[in-house]
């Protein structure tokens, strides 16, 4: 404990003592206090159980033999590994012990403006490091600041961190990780070596769902697992969470893929056809009865336009020309709703077109 840093670089403790006992989980103490969600418990411990992210995995496990290491910048889909990947590097890099004072890790939920950048990460970042670990192991002279979902900091915040990444870079690396790669700015692209993190593959999170459900005795169909793949859309963290919401409502019977469509929100496919034949019907009263039971049963309306755009689109009771149309207004109807637009009116307006052209037809 004497060897914390002192002053601003003591920020980065607590949230990381408390991810660092989270990712513990498997010790005997971590069990005793709580039960760790298994999204954390289950997180690489190092960068080997990283999956599918090969070039990634090869630059940083060229980093941990001693190679410098470049200022980092991820991006991809959400729940791919960005933040597991460089949490799990630095941990092996500096050991358990000087990981809580060698890396800052800031969220786009802390305060993270351009007063941040200049004071907090100015200041952690001028502090200097040494070459060793208390272990007697060998470690890189530099820290590391870690800026998750960076796509959210201001232009102004982002133009601040610029000057810093280069007059600090002796001592330390920066990682931002970021969705959205367009919403960097060019001159911090330009600074970072960039790596693209791809949707998992459906193959590799089933493994992963397996894996979890041997070690937590989990009973789930085959069936349910493929869906509950499909469902969470390449992003192993909510397949994941879904599997712990799903294990705790059965209470030790079998997950099933009826159980994986309640947990999930996933509107079940005889709704959707139910919606679809009364659309065919030509009947307004009935179209409105339908739009109405829908809303009431609490399913949101922006989940139906992502489901029954696969549906239009892999379908071939429809035309393209009526392809085109529907989808056309299917994403007018998403942006509206983006925009807080009421769910029904926008239901009964989608319906109205979709009426129109199957009846047109």
């Amino acid at each position: 404990m004497q060897a914390f840093l002192k002053g601003p670089a003591s920020i980065s403790t607590k949230p990381l003592a408390a991810k660092e006992k989270g990712a513990s989980g498997s010790s005997g103490e971590g069990k005793r206090s709580r039960p760790i969600p298994w999204v954390e418990k289950y997180r690489p411990k190092n960068v080997d159980e990283v999956a599918f992210q090969d070039e990634v995995v090869a630059v940083l496990k060229k980093s941990l033999e001693g190679a410098d290491l470049p200022n980092l910048l991820f991006y991809g889909p959400p729940g791919t590994g960005k933040t597991s990947t460089i949490l799990a590097a630095a941990r092996e890099l500096f050991g358990p012990e000087l990981f809580r004072q060698r890396v800052l890790e800031l969220n786009a939920s802390d305060e993270r403006g351009i007063q941040v950048i200049r004071e907090k990460v100015k200041a952690f970042a001028q502090l200097t490091a040494s070459g060793s670990r208390p272990d007697g192991k060998m470690c890189p002279p530099f820290k590391i600041v870690i800026l998750d979902e960076a796509d959210s900091m201001t232009s102004a915040a982002q133009a601040a961190l610029r000057r810093t990444m280069e007059k600090e870079s002796k001592t330390t690396r920066f990682c931002l990780i970021c969705n959205y790669i367009s919403r960097i700015i060019e001159p911090l692209t330009s600074r970072c070596s960039k790596f693209r993190f791809k949707p998992l593959s459906d193959s590799v999170q089933q493994q992963r769902l397996l894996d979890v459900s041997e070690k937590e005795h989990v009973k789930i169909s085959n069936e349910a697992v493929s869906y509950l793949v499909k469902v969470s859309e390449g992003d192993l963290r909510k397949a994941i969470t879904f599997l712990q919401s799903a294990t705790r409502l059965m209470g030790g019977k079998e997950i099933t893929e009826k159980i994986v469509t309640e947990i999930a929100g996933v509107i079940p496919k005889e709704t959707i056809d139910e919606l679809l034949l009364g659309c065919q019907s030509g009947s307004f009263e009935k179209l409105e009865t339908l739009a109405k039971n829908l809303i009431n049963e609490g399913f949101a309306v922006a989940q139906l336009v992502n489901q029954l755009h696969d549906r239009v689109v892999e379908s071939e009771d429809f035309s393209d020309k009526q392809k085109s149309v529907i989808v056309e207004k299917l994403a007018e109807v998403d942006k509206c709703l983006a925009d807080g637009a009421d769910e029904f009116l926008q239901l009964m307006s989608l319906c109205a077109l979709v009426m129109q052209q199957l009846t047109h037809n």
